[in-house]
């Protein structure tokens, strides 16, 4: 059996994609970012029964060859690879494109070189900046209202340029907000978990009215899988979502309801996207991977939610793993 390419292994999603990639029994060759004190990134915590199951590659996504030796071996490859932070985009948006879209054409290119059996690029929900009709299906416009999602629509339409110029076997998932274990600090949920868990009763936030369809890890990785597994996905753009919206204010209120703290919750200037910038509602049409895929969310609806953020809430009350966050400063 040949290996399985996993690109951005060493983050958020992409090590909770290998570790049930592994559990599945397939082989992983999981490629994750060179750097000079030898860290896999969140791989490094993973059981050691996956650690010692993976074959780790040290690269750099934006460098073609690469990617091309990377590749080598694999018979088909998950690219999750990416700078993913929204207002970095703002102070360096030449990182993204060289990143995003350039990384996305390496992946592509070198798939088409080798022959791989499928590639599965990961997008974004906001590529589609704010929703214009909702639910949001596959067919929506797409609006980049950030660097960051301008270089996702960019990577997408690369990468299916391929499947229609040249058939390679591409298939463009799209997840909305995945929250869970191992998540940045810079996002929104580990933002309010670790602030309430360092004994803040006054949590510093951005916008709190937009709305976003939050996704657990483990139904987006879920979702990852079976696009890589149905051939019914080649050439398709698939969204992966929970098919529920809340506001940032009301999820902020679920999450301290569930670790039992009276909070006070603050708008601060620094953590505030441009106007136009912000992405105002996310609410995912999943229709179109139950059809082809038959997947459905099972973190649902707010019980959903409330299930997957009491799981996440666990893992960050654990201290080792929290002591790797500054809950006490803004991460951009």
């Amino acid at each position: 059996m040949k290996p399985v390419l996993v690109t951005g292994a060493d983050g958020f999603i992409g090590s909770h994609l290998v570790e049930e990639l592994v559990r599945a029994g397939c082989k992983v060759r999981a490629f994750v970012y060179y750097n000079s004190f030898d860290s896999w990134g969140w791989l490094d915590s993973a059981p050691k029964d996956v650690r010692d199951a993976i074959d780790v590659f040290a690269g750099d996504i934006r460098d073609a060859h690469c990617v091309r030796e990377a590749m080598r071996p694999c018979e088909s490859v998950f690219h999750l690879a990416a700078l993913i932070g929204i207002p970095y985009s703002y102070a360096a948006p030449d990182s993204y494109v060289a990143t995003n879209i350039t990384g996305t054409l390496n992946v592509v290119q070198a798939a088409r070189e080798h022959g791989v059996a499928k590639v599965v690029v990961t997008s974004t929900s906001e590529v589609y900046g704010t929703a214009q009709s909702v639910p949001i299906s596959e067919d929506h416009p797409l609006v980049g209202q950030s660097p960051y999602a301008a270089t996702k629509i960019g990577a997408d339409q690369i990468a299916l340029s391929y499947f229609r110029s040249f058939a390679t076997p591409v298939a463009v998932v799209r997840p909305f907000n995945t929250y869970g274990p191992r998540q940045s600090a810079r996002a929104v949920i580990p933002s309010i978990i670790t602030q309430i868990a360092d004994g803040a009763r006054s949590i510093r936030l951005g916008s709190l009215h937009p709305t976003r369809d939050f996704s657990y890890v483990r139904d987006t990785v879920r979702g990852m899988m079976a696009v890589h597994d149905s051939p019914a996905s080649v050439g398709e753009v698939i969204n992966i979502g929970s098919n529920f919206e809340i506001s940032i204010g009301d999820t902020a209120k679920l999450i301290a309801g569930l670790m039992n703290a009276d909070v006070h919750i603050e708008t601060e200037q620094a953590r505030l996207r441009p106007a136009t910038s912000e992405v105002e509602r996310l609410f995912a049409d999943v229709g179109k991977a139950k059809r082809l895929l038959g997947w459905e969310p099972e973190f649902r609806g707010r019980d959903g939610i409330a299930s997957g953020l009491r799981k996440t809430i666990d893992w960050f009350l654990d201290s080792q793993n929290r002591s790797r966050y500054r809950s006490d400063r803004y991460t951009v």
